[in-house]
C-alpha cells in the first residue's frame, strides 16, 4: 500500500502537482465559522447565496459559488484563489486579511452551497 502511495505521489509530482493539489486529507473544517466570515467578507461580492449577485458588481463578473465551475474545482485551487486572489479579476489575495485556517472554514461553508443536482459535494471538503 506505501509504494502505492508513493507511486501516486511520485505521478503528481512529474505532472506538476503538489502534495495539497492530491487532497491529501485534510483536518475536519469549521463551517459555522466558515459562513460567519462569509457572511462578513464574502457576501458583498457573491451574495447571500454565492451566486455572485451580492451589492457589489464588476467585469468580469463574480464568481458563481454554486456552479459546476467552482464546486466541481479541487480544494487546493479554491484555496489559492482565495489566498493569492485571481489576476485580471475583482478577487483580491486576502492571505493578509485571513489565516489558512480561516481559508479552508470559509472553504468548507462555500461546498455547502452546492446545489443537490451537483452529486451531493455540498457535504464537504474534496
Amino acid at each position: 500500500m506505501k509504494a502505492v502511495l508513493v507511486g501516486v505521489a511520485l505521478l503528481a509530482f512529474a505532472g506538476g502537482a503538489s502534495l495539497k493539489e492530491l487532497n491529501v486529507s485534510q483536518p475536519e473544517r469549521d463551517v459555522l465559522s466558515g459562513r460567519v466570515i462569509y457572511s462578513t467578507i464574502c457576501i458583498r461580492c457573491h451574495g447571500v447565496e454565492g451566486k455572485g449577485d451580492g451589492q457589489m458588481k464588476f467585469t468580469p463578473p463574480v464568481a458563481d459559488l454554486t456552479s459546476m465551475a467552482v464546486q466541481g474545482k479541487l480544494d487546493a485551487r479554491l484555496f489559492k484563489s482565495v489566498h493569492d486572489g485571481k489576476q485580471n479579476t475583482a478577487m483580491g489575495a486576502w492571505r493578509e486579511a485571513l489565516t489558512d485556517d480561516e481559508i479552508w472554514d470559509v472553504l468548507a461553508y462555500v461546498r455547502t452551497l452546492a446545489p443537490e443536482r451537483a452529486g451531493g459535494m455540498g457535504s464537504g471538503l474534496r
